[in-house]
């Protein structure tokens, strides 16, 4: 059944789309030739995508604490979801992709109203599209057909061309990005050569997929292979003109990235001074905040020019160089393990059991690159990937793959809460082989159930009924089990309904914020109801639930 146009849509598209993403990743990844062969446009892409979705939850969540049912609208999800792009945007496809969603904005954010008829919102979403080029075309200085932004010009004509509903405005936009990007070996020469479609544009469709699905309500159109065959595709084949553009050759050393506080006058000085540094120039944005991705020879006149424009910030400089080229790194370790952790408590904990810690602050789950950081400061040949949370599933894949094509062997083991982690990190012996380490912990997790304790901040149903603002809530293996109205009395239902299917160990993560003898009362609990079970207690500091708990 179709889906409206709102914030609820916008959300669904993010969610889609970031899991979209997180499948094709390694696959757009494989095809990144141009400007660039550096294998990380899809990684690239999908942060992106999840700087934005997260932007979009926040706006949610907020909505949220003002009472049940708020919500907000359409315009302001699609300007989070752009703000949440451009302040997230990575390498050159992900930057343009950020220019897309606020050109996308500026239309949505104008013309979007609740109780627009069907024809209104197919109308309104083909003129979101076609400004959304137009914005994309002006954020790149030399434009280069047979990328992105021809996928993207065919996705919008077709929009435009098309009646009805939002629904079909979208499978028609998709439908015509999908031609388009089997097309882009014969526009682009370096594509051609390699006997590959655009990886940008790859990634702009399966963007596309993903909001066919959001209003639809149902799953994204199936896409065609990505890499095609070298032999089949040759660039002397392309029926009506010859591919353009330049083969990839030694090109600038150094991508330079960086967001900017300036006004339009000085960016537009910082658009010819940068132009004539080097290529692949991108400045995006707007309303003193922008994007700036350029690949320069000297990355310190890029950041210098930024400084002159405004004030330049979370600045990143990738070197382009081979291998041979980099210094000479010390020896790596055989085996680590990077664990994601909340509170300062547990990392410590964490960190003296040997591991690299990964530290989550309330509400800021860690991105792809925090994790693929985490892997290299680790400095070791093989590394075992603790995500401890079933909603970083897809993003420790991502930096699992970005760590493997750095040469790195990982095994990422799909632990859901910090005390199948700890579990883990208990039996882990770097003198084993590494298999047979990773089956151990695995194990070690998968036997070890877990539950929190959160209180909630508004009316909702759950499993366990209807809860009220206020009320204790026991999550058990991820669902809420058990609603209460005082956190010990929860806690120790919570244990007797855990223990009753048995179990040897049972550890306590306790917040800071706990009621005073709050772990006491729970360990006395468990010795005088559950005979030959232990208790080992942690102080998890501040931590987002009170408590955490684990059965083995």
């Amino acid at each position: 059944m179709p889906h409206p146009l709102d914030a609820a849509a916008v959300r669904a598209w993010c969610a889609l789309a970031l899991d979209a993403l997180g499948r094709a990743r390694e696959e757009i990844d494989a095809i990144n030739v141009y400007p660039v062969a550096d294998g990380d446009t899809g990684t690239n892409l999908y942060l992106t995508v999840e700087s934005a979705g997260r932007a979009v939850e926040a706006v949610f969540e907020a909505h949220a604490t003002a009472g049940p049912g708020a919500r907000p609208g359409l315009s302001e999800a699609v300007r989070a979801m752009a703000h949440g792009a451009l302040i997230g945007a990575r390498g050159n496809s992900g930057t343009i992709l950020a220019q897309l969603f606020r050109g996308m904005a500026e239309v949505l954010r104008d013309g979007g109203a609740d109780g627009e008829g069907p024809g209104d919102e197919g109308h309104l979403l083909g003129r979101a599209l076609r400004r959304a080029v137009d914005s994309a075309y002006e954020g790149v200085a030399r434009p280069v057909e047979g990328t992105v932004l021809t996928v993207a010009t065919a996705a919008a004509g077709a929009a435009a061309r098309t009646e009805g509903d939002a629904a079909a405005v979208a499978r028609a936009a998709h439908t015509a990005a999908r031609t388009a990007l089997e097309a882009t070996p014969c526009q682009l020469e370096a594509l051609g050569r390699a006997g590959v479609v655009d990886a940008g544009g790859k990634g702009l469709v399966e963007v596309l997929g993903a909001l066919v699905a959001a209003l639809e309500g149902g799953a994204a159109p199936a896409g065609r292979p990505a890499r095609t065959s070298r032999a089949a595709r040759p660039v002397d084949t392309c029926p009506t003109e010859t591919a353009h553009g330049t083969a990839p050759g030694a090109g600038p050393a150094f991508e330079v990235i960086y967001l900017l506080e300036a006004d339009d006058v000085a960016v537009a000085r910082l658009r010819a001074r940068l132009d004539a540094l080097g290529e692949s120039l991108v400045v995006v944005g707007g309303d003193g905040l922008w994007n700036v991705h350029v690949h320069v020879d000297d990355a310190g006149a890029a950041v210098e020019a930024g400084v002159d424009a405004g004030r330049p910030y979370r600045i990143r400089i990738t070197h382009f160089g081979t291998a041979d080229e980099r210094p000479r790194a010390p020896e790596p370790v055989q085996r680590a393990v990077v664990a994601v952790v909340p509170g300062e408590g547990l990392a410590a904990l964490c960190a003296e059991a040997g591991a690299t810690v990964v530290p989550v602050r309330p509400g800021e789950p860690p991105a792809s690159g925090e994790l693929v950081e985490a892997v290299r400061r680790a400095h070791a040949r093989e590394v075992v990937l603790l995500p401890n949370d079933p909603d970083l599933r897809h993003t420790a894949a991502a930096a699992a793959e970005q760590a493997r094509a750095e040469g790195v062997r990982v095994a990422l083991i799909p632990t859901r809460s910090p005390v199948q982690g700890v579990a883990a990190l208990a039996v882990h012996e770097p003198g084993r082989r590494f298999d047979e380490d990773v089956v151990a912990m695995t194990s070690a997790a998968g036997a070890t159930r877990y539950a929190e304790l959160t209180v909630a901040e508004s009316r909702s149903w759950t499993m366990a009924g209807v809860c009220q603002a206020g009320d204790v809530l026991g999550l058990i293996d991820g669902d809420v089990a058990v609603i209460g109205a005082d956190l010990a009395a929860t806690a120790a239902t919570v244990l007797d309904r855990m223990l009753a299917a048995g179990g040897e160990l049972v550890t306590l993560v306790v917040a800071d914020d706990a009621p005073p003898g709050f772990a006491e009362e729970l360990e006395r609990h468990v010795r005088g109801g559950h005979l030959a079970v232990d208790t080992v207690v942690y102080r998890g500091g501040r931590q987002p639930a009170p408590l955490l708990i684990g059965v083995e």
